[in-house]
């Protein structure tokens, strides 16, 4: 398991223990990097946290984001169209960092990105970035080993992402090798907001739970407060992304930021 970060801190377990002493599910939210416009990130991070997200994902915008559905792709060539490029997604961590405080920064993105740069200049510019954790989308935990060696001196986590498919020899060996939270997908397929919570998403939680304790996080398809409440009955955390992504790009870019605090104070359950 990774070790705590040199600061003796580690951001994502006390975020997730705060939450849960508040008796309630952790909110976290989406932002692809570049997106809508070169800046809007680091421009709007602090926002959505003061709305009530109580961690964020940074997108790193790639060119084949297999792994998600047409919103967010969208927005990953745009903001390549902007000229984002993989350090943006450390720039825009170090600058919102002093806004934010201890806000847990998750990077997310595809494993091509991280071998261009080389694992331990890649963990090493999360670590200066002040980035918490990662999500590798196309990363098998029988393949995660490297990256993990590179990641644990600096206390920075490799967050196990698992589909309602992954067997349970899987879930075992992601949650052995991984740490900070896990991702757990209500589907089978690409990211996308859903008018439900697939029964597949809470059916993958109860089955991850008897290989770890780490907090558990329901994503793609949570677009609702209901679904957040929906989503804590049986796990510790719900992940918004297409309906926070879309509402960015769905408007004049300098209200951008006001229409998805918005998105986040509702889903947060801070709206009257």
């Amino acid at each position: 398991m990774p070790a705590n970060p040199p600061t003796g801190r580690d951001r994502i377990a006390q975020r997730f223990a705060d939450v849960k002493a508040q008796n309630r599910p952790a909110l976290l939210v989406f932002m692809t990097v570049g997106h809508p416009y070169k800046d809007a990130a680091r421009e709007i991070i602090p926002q959505l946290v003061a709305a009530g997200a109580d961690a964020i994902e940074l997108g790193s915008p790639f060119s084949d984001p297999m792994g998600d559905g047409p919103v967010i792709q969208e927005s990953s060539y745009r903001a390549l169209q902007n000229g984002a490029t993989p350090q943006d997604c450390f720039d825009t961590a170090a600058a919102v960092r002093p806004q934010i405080g201890d806000t847990p920064l998750i990077w997310m993105g595809y494993y091509n990105t991280i071998l261009a740069r080389g694992l331990p200049q890649f963990a090493q510019a999360c670590a200066d970035a002040t980035i918490d954790g990662l999500i590798v989308v196309d990363l098998p935990s029988t393949e995660a080993a490297p990256l993990v060696g590179s990641l644990s001196p600096h206390g920075i986590h490799l967050i196990p992402l698992l589909a309602p498919t992954s067997t349970d020899a899987s879930i075992a060996e992601s949650v052995r090798i991984g740490g900070g939270f896990v991702y757990c997908t209500s589907v089978t397929g690409v990211t996308g907001a859903r008018t439900e919570v697939s029964n597949r998403g809470l059916e993958l939680v109860e089955r991850v739970r008897q290989h770890t304790n780490l907090p558990l996080t329901i994503g793609f398809g949570i677009s609702t407060r209901e679904h957040v409440l929906d989503v804590g009955q049986r796990a510790d955390a719900a992940a918004v992304g297409s309906v926070l992504v879309r509402a960015l790009a769905d408007g004049p870019p300098a209200t951008a930021g006001a229409r998805a605090a918005a998105i986040v104070s509702t889903l947060a359950g801070r709206n009257p």
